[in-house]
């Protein structure tokens, strides 16, 4: 299991991440697109790598938006592997 991080390092981490936003024990980011094939075709390209690390995020879709919210579900809140994750996601769109 993975080891939950204090608030002062989810606070330094989050500052690499600037697109997303900590929200109690999770990260989300909100991607807007110009319609709803775009943001599949966006969601599609998340399988590759969240397969890879074996850390998958929750998404909603509602037409032209793709909401990505991270945490580490076994820890119980964020961990390294999140802001990993989110790092991973930001560089794809």
């Amino acid at each position: 299991m993975a080891e939950l991080l204090s608030d002062a390092k989810i606070q330094e981490m989050a500052t690499q991440v600037p697109d997303w936003s900590v929200e109690g024990k999770e990260l989300k980011c909100v991607k807007t697109f110009g319609g709803f094939v775009e943001a599949v075709d966006f969601v599609n390209k998340l399988v590759e790598p969240a397969e890879s690390a074996a850390h998958h995020p929750d998404l909603a879709i509602s037409y032209n938006k793709v909401t990505i919210t991270l945490t580490t579900h076994d820890s119980g809140g964020l961990t390294e592997k999140d802001f990993a994750m989110a790092k991973e996601i930001s560089s794809l769109s």
